[in-house]
């Protein structure tokens, strides 16, 4: 593998510095002006890194660039041959881990869950789950708003549109984080390994559960639409089936709560931007996709070359990993005016936040909807809102860029 050239600003470990994860920003700076690739080998023993919006786009658009990527992952992490294989057999069939053919005809049958008619459904139900969590806390002088909003809401929205009629919301939160610590490490434990399967399999035994209340008493929710499809032979049974039940619980849960909780804390770390949008509430659309621009929950995600190929002179063989850097093409000078300012008013169209191409999350419209209602109802019922601690503590997953805690500070009456 050919040398290149590392800033000297980026000798040091990156990735478990406190600083980095506070602000990955300036290292995301340094790396584009450095140069288009990088090798690195603190991401899964090693990979190629692009932070440029062009080539960001491009990996996660072209063919030759693979999502299936979780093979070396999971066994490079077992103690002992074959320990992870129920986790990888679950894991390798998810959505996020497919290519063609499997996975448009798996993705057919889920967007029939995120049809406009149904996030119109959803609309009042997700209105009255904010307002009950924000009245729990409206006589508290202050408090934690990602325990008290952005870590239980997306649960309770993603098991409504699911259909689960009782959900075990701390098992479920749990099982998320459980999954979350394995993906968003750049060198994961084993330990953390064996929690994420274990995590994945009881997601797993608690689904054949609940498929198969849907196969004698279908609904009107999307596992009973997954069960539909699986009659008429348009998703396979099993780990296929389970697979995609665990990782749209998991996917509802962990980038929403980020982006609640890290979009407040830019809102209010801007008093004027806050100012602004609570005199032109029509602002807020565009005021959340600035902030999915400005402090994307998804950092980077992975691909795999498929076949060997030349990028900005390196050459990339079959089998490397490759790791698309969305914070870092967020903020392209080459694609965005003032790419570390926020701005509300923004016009430069949508971000990579949720992809691009054929795995753009399609849950996109509902994380929206909850950022939308959540921050409307905010500024509507406490305009004065405030920051309790001026110093942030941030998660330590660099692929997921989220807030421990955000203490917050109201005035009932504005």
């Amino acid at each position: 593998m050919s040398a290149v050239l590392t800033p000297a600003a980026l000798k040091r470990p990156l990735l478990v510095d406190a600083a980095f994860l506070a602000n990955p920003y300036p290292a995301y700076q340094a790396l584009r002006e450095a140069g288009p690739i990088h090798w690195s080998e603190e991401f899964f023993g090693g990979a190629w890194l692009l932070t440029r919006h062009a080539d960001v786009e491009l990996v996660l658009r072209d063919p030759r660039f693979s999502a299936q990527r979780t093979g070396a992952w999971v066994k490079n992490h077992e103690d002992a041959p074959g320990a992870l294989s129920g986790f990888q057999q679950l894991f390798a069939r998810a959505l996020l881990f497919l290519d063609a053919p499997d996975h448009p005809r798996i993705r057919k049958v889920l967007n029939a869950g995120f049809r406009p008619d149904v996030m119109q459904g959803l609309t009042p139900h997700i209105e009255q789950v904010v307002t009950e969590l924000l009245d729990r806390v409206q006589n508290l002088e202050s408090f934690d708003f990602i325990e008290a909003v952005a870590r239980p809401l997306p649960v309770r929205v993603i098991t409504l549109l699911m259909g689960i009629e009782h959900p075990q919301q701390e098992d479920f939160m749990a099982w998320s984080e459980d999954l979350a610590s394995f993906i968003g490490e750049p060198q994961p434990s084993r330990e953390q390994a064996r929690r994420a399967q274990t995590s994945l399999l009881a997601m797993s035994r608690y689904f054949e559960s609940l498929l198969a209340l849907k196969r004698k008493t279908p609904g009107d929710d999307l596992v009973s639409r997954l069960v539909q499809a699986e009659a008429r032979g348009e998703i396979q049974g099993g780990a296929e089936l389970l697979a995609q039940c665990a990782m749209l619980l998991f996917a509802g849960h962990e980038t929403t709560r980020h982006l609640l909780g890290s979009g407040l804390h830019s809102l209010l770390s801007h008093p004027s931007q806050w100012q602004r949008l609570r005199e032109e509430p029509a602002l807020l659309p565009g005021a959340v996709r600035e902030l999915l621009r400005f402090d994307s929950p998804v950092q980077y995600t992975g691909r795999r070359v498929s076949t060997d190929l030349v990028l900005h002179g390196q050459q990339l063989r079959r089998g490397d990993l490759v790791l698309p850097l969305i914070g870092a093409a967020n903020r392209d000078p080459e694609r965005y005016t003032q790419p570390d300012e926020f701005d509300i008013t923004r016009s430069h169209g949508n971000s990579l936040a949720f992809g691009s191409g054929p795995h753009t999350c399609m849950g996109a419209a509902l994380t929206l909807m909850e950022a939308k209602i959540v921050f409307g109802q905010l500024l509507q019922r406490w305009p004065g809102l405030s920051l309790l601690n001026a110093t942030p503590i941030w998660g330590n997953k660099p692929a997921y860029r989220g807030l421990m805690t955000l203490p917050l500070r109201h005035k009932a009456n504005g």
